[in-house]
């Protein structure tokens, strides 16, 4: 049987798959209907001018409803060799058949204005189009595949965890020129594979690491504007990895009083202070397991500061208080980075000042004096074991700096 005559005893959805995978048009203008029933009348009308009969109730049967994304944790083999053209963005480094893999969602053209990747891509996920056609491919290609021309970072957002690096963040995507990637789980992914698998030989990890942030800040719209990357807080152990990657991108390290920090993650955990919640354990912190979760917090984000201290050498970096948010935006983090806003950025970043960035229909407020009422005698003392010293070194460091 033919190449030829195998297509044509295919079911006509896989069929019309596979002329779509080969139509970048076609694929936006499908990808922008996010109601099944425009998707599918449409989908229908498109096959039928490929000569492709889909029945109605085919259609609908080939929308398969995963709007978690759980199709990630099939193991299924990859799909193509190489990354998808147009509005694709990696979503998921995944295990498949026999190797790593990197899973794609079609953004439609949408901006990536929410406060965190993952919600930009819960809205990609429940869009038809992503549910009918799946891109895997294998990571290890993904560098070779993508080319020399990916987009290196204007500037890396690292942070202590809730010290105000979301309203950083969220002050650069008010402009819609610029593309703001914010602790998007494939960068998280390749950092903890070049961190725990120190087998995988360096040259590798940081190919690796320039092929996931280069391919999450494609310019997708044409915008022309500047990128930044919002990291995990736990990826300044990372540091030296990401220096190597990127040695002439400017990065800043956000921080604040830490037992403010804990008040914070009392109230609700981050995942980066929970003993488990990680993969592996990135801060070597023996019989993490036995310690009370307040204790454990205080020891993880202690050791998040004490590696920008010890790594801060490695240069280009600046170390920005809570307390200077939000006037060290355009006073010190903008230079910084080397961007010179022109009047209508200057204008969208005074906005987001204006707005919670966590809760965007919501006002911002200080609220250093809050936590510190709210703070226990305990949660005090564990600061002042854990993360005081790191503190008052980033201070000294910084105002040295400021010099």
């Amino acid at each position: 049987m033919t190449d030829s005559s195998l297509f044509d005893a295919a079911a006509p959805i896989d069929r019309f798959r596979a002329c779509l995978l080969a139509d970048p048009a076609l694929q936006q203008r499908l990808s922008v209907l996010s109601e099944p029933e425009a998707f599918v009348g449409a989908m229908i009308d498109a096959a039928a001018g490929l000569g492709i009969a889909i029945a109605e109730n085919e259609g609908y049967a080939a929308l398969r409803a995963d709007p978690l994304g759980l199709w990630r944790f099939s193991g299924a083999p990859v799909t193509s060799r190489t990354p998808p053209e147009g509005d694709w963005l990696p979503v998921a480094v995944v295990p498949s058949v026999g190797e790593l893999a990197v899973d794609w969602a079609h953004f439609a053209g949408q901006p990536l204005a929410e406060p965190f990747y993952e919600d930009s891509l819960r809205n990609a996920r429940h869009l038809p189009f992503n549910r009918l056609l799946q891109q895997r491919t294998p990571l290890v290609t993904l560098a070779e595949s993508l080319g020399d021309e990916l987009p290196v970072p204007d500037g890396f957002v690292f942070h202590l965890s809730r010290c105000g690096s979301t309203l950083v963040s969220q002050m650069f995507a008010a402009d819609p020129r610029n593309i703001v990637i914010s602790e998007a789980p494939p960068i998280d992914s390749v950092v903890q594979l070049g961190t725990a698998r120190t087998d995988v030989p360096i040259e590798l990890r940081i190919m690796l690491l320039r092929a996931m942030v280069g391919a999450l800040g494609r310019d997708r719209a044409g915008a022309s504007g500047h990128f930044i990357v919002k990291l995990d807080s736990w990826h300044t152990l990372a540091l030296p990895l990401f220096r190597l990657a990127f040695p002439d991108t400017p990065w800043i390290f956000l921080y604040r009083e830490p037992v403010e920090i804990l008040v914070s993650h009392a109230r609700m955990s981050g995942s980066q202070t929970v003993f488990g919640a990680l993969p592996f354990d990135p801060y070597g912190i023996e019989n993490g397991a036995d310690m009370a979760p307040d204790h454990y917090a205080g020891r993880a984000l202690g050791r998040t500061a004490s590696a920008v201290i010890e790594h801060f050498g490695l240069g280009g970096g600046l170390l920005v208080n809570y307390t200077e948010l939000p006037g060290a935006m355009e006073s010190r983090i903008v230079p910084h980075f080397g961007i010179v806003p022109d009047a209508a950025e200057s204008a969208a970043m005074a906005g987001a000042t204006r707005r919670d960035a966590k809760a965007p229909t919501e006002s911002f407020g200080a609220d250093s004096a809050t936590k510190q009422q709210e703070a226990s005698a305990e949660l005090r003392s564990i600061a002042a074991a854990y993360m005081d010293e790191p503190y008052r070194c980033l201070e000294a460091l910084r105002l040295a700096g400021d010099t």
